[in-house]
């Protein structure tokens, strides 16, 4: 599921923050990682950076999505698949264990799915695993897993975060203590600064990862993000977090700035459930106001690519819908007026992302030019987290849904936090989610695409950039994200 992401002078908001210089070595790697999560499972919590930081690091699956995007084998070998498309046998490998020295076999994949699949469960992605009908050990070496229909993307989500394999020994702790059976350890967090790995030496491929410790230092000021890379305190930012700024280190040969694609979805979400929001014409009088490219401009300094509905410009059934609702103060002024809510407040609480605080105070001004009394509450993660995405206290918020092939966000009812309950699309992306052929799935995506543009359900913004810093020795990085994990083991510094 989810995924979720100016003004002191470099120096002396580094020194405020107490940056300690960080000598490079080829077997070290200092990241700058934006946002700090407030657990490290991430089988219980959606924030994204706990994928960037554990998944396939400190976690491993059945499956690992390369960055092309094509499955290949994890903790599963290789798997056979019934004719009918239902019955998944995986062969696991007999050369992983968990780092605590707890060995691993087919209960534990049994133990993380019934846990995922249970009724208390508090996995993120609790829909990835509502086709599953069963999951049995046949011995330790090979799981079998019925599904109640067919699941276009079952490999797919087996190589995600949600579906990390964990022990039964140490799951309920994995949120301060996160024991898996990947490349790297945990070995310390110091909440508010800094994450620390280690190398796993008795990982199944330990001989070729060429990294000793990866440390994430959390940064989410953007002046204080600059001084901690020009002072090679970091080795790279991913994420960085001010595309404004990103011109001085094209110049400096230190560097090198990357600009590739993710799977984020940046909307204006629209709580579909609260009045005026359940009301279509009001909804889409806000799509009208919006003028993606002035947001682009603004909030992301022109480095986005703008979209019309949920889906990204990369994909192969990509549809661009961007001109479906043309920018028109006045036209959007008059739909709110026969709407019957002019002058009416309408709430943005968006979380401590520079994206969505830029993007907002934008908004707020184009919805006022159509006669909205428009306001901004800038709010914690956490405060987030709770409020709107938990609890749906909200009119309009801004977030990147940073997870690949997403659209089944549409069909998860009333309850999650879009509040937007509509049988046809459910049944729709029923259809997608079980064809199995990639023509014909790509067909009901572009559908699907429509569909969710005419009932103007959310604000379509823009598809999130992966702006990236890096010292030139840094090499292994993706350059582009497919999925919300960035596995370590290939990566080198020199």
């Amino acid at each position: 599921m989810m995924h979720f992401q100016d003004s002191l002078r470099f120096t002396a908001f580094a020194l405020a923050l107490g940056l300690s210089a960080t000598a490079a070595q080829a077997d070290e790697l200092v990241l700058g990682l934006q946002q700090e999560p407030t657990s490290l499972d991430p089988t219980a919590d959606a924030t994204a950076s706990i994928d960037g930081m554990m998944t396939q690091n400190v976690f491993e699956s059945l499956t690992i999505v390369a960055e092309n995007g094509e499955v290949g084998p994890n903790l599963a070998t290789e798997w056979d698949v019934s004719d009918d498309g239902l019955t998944y046998t995986f062969t696991l490998t007999d050369a992983a264990q968990f780092h605590d020295g707890t060995a691993f076999d087919a209960q534990d994949v049994v133990f993380s799915f019934d846990r995922a699949m249970a009724e208390d469960s508090v996995n993120p992605s609790k829909d990835i695993f509502e086709q599953i009908e069963s999951v049995t050990a046949m011995d330790p070496r090979t799981v079998q897993i019925k599904l109640k229909n067919k699941d276009a993307f079952f490999l797919f989500n087996m190589g995600q975060g949600d579906s990390a394999i964990v022990a039964s020994e140490s799951a309920e702790t994995n949120n301060i203590n996160p024991v898996g059976t990947g490349p790297f350890k945990f070995d310390n967090w110091t909440r508010g600064d800094r994450l620390r790995l280690v190398k796993n030496p008795d990982h199944r491929d330990a001989d070729t990862v060429a990294l000793n410790s990866v440390t994430f230092r959390f940064i989410s000021d953007a002046a204080a993000a600059t001084a901690a890379m020009m002072a090679e305190e970091l080795d790279a930012f991913p994420g960085f977090p001010a595309p404004e700024l990103l011109e001085q280190f094209e110049a400096d040969p230190r560097f090198r700035v990357n600009q590739g694609s993710t799977e984020g979805e940046v909307i204006l979400a629209i709580n579909n459930a609260k009045p005026p929001f359940d009301n279509i014409e009001v909804r889409r009088a806000i799509a009208t106001a919006i003028d993606r490219d002035e947001i682009i401009d603004g909030a992301m300094y022109g480095k986005a690519i703008p979209i019309g509905s949920f889906y990204p410009p990369h994909g192969t059934a990509y549809v661009d819908l961007t001109d479906a609702y043309p920018t028109d103060s006045a036209k959007a002024a008059e739909m709110f007026e026969t709407a019957g809510v002019a002058g009416q407040t309408m709430t943005l609480r968006v979380p401590p992302f520079p994206y969505a605080t830029r993007s907002a105070e934008i908004i707020q001004a184009q919805l006022s030019d159509a006669g909205i009394d428009a306001k901004v509450e800038n709010v914690e993660w956490g405060f987030w987290i709770d409020e709107v995405y938990k609890k749906k206290n909200y009119d309009m918020t801004i977030i990147a849904h940073t997870s690949p092939n997403d659209m089944g966000n549409f069909a998860r009812g009333p309850d999650y936090f879009y509040g937007y309950d509509d049988p046809k699309f459910t049944a729709l992306w029923e259809s997608i989610s079980t064809e199995a052929d990639p023509q014909a799935r790509d067909a009901l995506l572009k559908e699907g695409q429509q569909y969710l543009s005419d009932q103007a359900v959310h604000g379509f913004l823009f598809q999130m950039p992966l702006l990236g810093v890096f010292r030139n020795e840094v090499e292994g990085y993706w350059s582009s994200s497919p999925v919300l994990y960035m596995p370590l083991k290939n990566v080198s510094n020199g």
